[in-house]
Parts: structure tokens; sequence; C-alpha cells
């Protein structure tokens, strides 16, 4: 009997799902390997089937949310969090540490509809997780590779390196040397195969933290290229502004060293 896997959305762009669903062959492997019981997506929905391995994607934003993620764990095996959003709040933890009482009100004619919880939270911050795959999105290959680890019984490999690794096997000229670019591989974990540097772009922490995070070092070297300490600070707090690493070094940047409240 094959295992059973389901994929699950909370707040999120379904970006991770979009991976999913363009594997290609891989996809048709995905499907020889496990039964997928829940894939809104693809058109399976079944929300209350019980499953060996749930993924799920996005972060808590809503109360629905939580309701849903409770409802998830319990009919799970193996809980997966896939996605920025799901492993550290994504773009929505922004509302963490921002003043975001106005933003609703630029965005929507009525907010009176509206139903949000005060803090954008990763699924870990609720419920027990068994694993994360990050990205933003995630990498189809690390999904598919997860998912015959687990079946094997055997934990699986994931990248904890930094992205300046991967720029430097694919041979990339660094940005942030070269350019003065505000880049953020040296403390951002590898998986994407350094796709924004091999465009000429910085990185923009898509795949976390990486191990042991030296973002005050970071911080001080983009100061030093001339870059303005407000637009350092910002950096650090986008994709996957819910880690703490990201969110201290923000909170030391963002005011000036000489002003003082």
């Amino acid at each position: 009997m094959r295992a059973s896997i389901a994929i699950h959305k909370l707040t999120s762009c379904s970006g991770c799902q979009s991976v999913i669903l363009n594997l290609g062959d891989d996809l048709l492997v995905l499907s020889r390997l496990v039964e997928i019981r829940h894939f809104i997506e693809a058109g399976l929905n079944d929300f209350d089937a019980d499953v060996d391995i749930a993924f799920v994607e996005g972060s808590i934003t809503t109360p629905e949310d939580e309701a849903r993620i409770l409802k998830v764990r319990e009919r799970a095996r193996f809980l997966v969090a896939i996605g920025a959003c799901a492993c550290s709040g994504g773009v929505q933890a922004l509302r963490n540490v921002k003043e975001s009482g106005g933003w609703a009100g630029a965005v929507y004619a009525n907010t009176a509809y509206l139903d949000s919880l005060a803090e954008s939270r990763s699924v870990a911050q609720l419920v027990k997780v068994d694993l994360e795959l990050w990205g933003c999105p995630i990498s189809g290959r690390q999904l598919i590779a997860t998912v015959r680890a687990l079946l094997q019984g055997v934990p699986p490999v994931l990248p904890t390196e930094k992205v300046c690794q991967e720029c430097k096997r694919a041979g990339n000229v660094c940005v942030l040397v070269s350019r003065a670019e505000p880049c953020l591989g040296p403390v951002t974990r590898a998986g994407c195969g350094a796709l924004c540097p091999s465009f000429g772009a910085p990185c923009y922490t898509c795949f976390g933290a990486s191990e042991q995070p030296n973002c005050e070092a970071l911080g001080e070297r983009l100061v030093g290229l001339g870059i303005p300490q407000r637009q350092v600070a910002e950096r650090f707090v986008s994709i996957s502004s819910g880690l703490k690493p990201y969110q201290d070094e923000w909170q030391r940047l963002r005011i000036p060293a000489k002003q003082v409240d």
C-alpha cells in the first residue's frame, strides 16, 4: 500500500503549490511514489483525509488558519512546512516588526470584513513540525528527495551552507564585492542554486537564515559600502522577516546610531 500525502494551503500566494504542479515528469514520479489525497490546486479536495505526510504552505495569519492547522496536524503522521511563509511567517510577518495599522486601509476600500491576526506566525509556532523545506518558492528537487527519504524512513539531507557557496560553484561574480549590491547571500541558506545572483541581482533571503548567520557583521559591511543604514535595515526584513536573526539586525540598524529616542 502506497503512503498518502496531502498538500494544504494557509495564507500564501500558492507559489510553492505551483512548483509542485509544474514538476513535469517528476510529478508523475511523485504520483507513483505516493497517493495524493488532498491538493485543491490539482483538483483533489478531501481536507479531512488521514495521511502519512501533510505538506503545508502559508503562514498562520487569520483565525481560520489557526483552526485549519490544528486539524491538519491531527490527521497527519508527519507534517512538513513548505516555503518561507510556512517556515517563518513570510512577507506577511512584516506586520510583526512594523506599524501596519494603516496598510489595510491603503489597499481596501472597506476593511470591516477583514479578519486577520495581529501577527503572522510560522506553522511551528502553533503545532509540532517534523520538517521545514525553505524557499520562496520551494525547490521541486528538494521536495521529491524529501518524499523519497521519508518513505525510506531516513532523515532528508537538506542544505545547511550559505548561498555564497552556490555562487562560487556557479562561477558567479560576487554582486556584493563587484557592484556593492546589498546581497544577503552570506547569511542565507543555500537551496535556490544562487538564482538571483546568477542574474546579477542580490539575494533576498528566500531560503531563510543559514547556520550561525553573522547578520551584524554583514550589516556593518553593507553600511560601509555606502548603502544608507535604513535601507540596509529594510533588507533584513522582507521575505523571511519572521526570523529572529534578521529581526535583530533590522532592530539594530533601523535607528541611526546618533539618534536616541
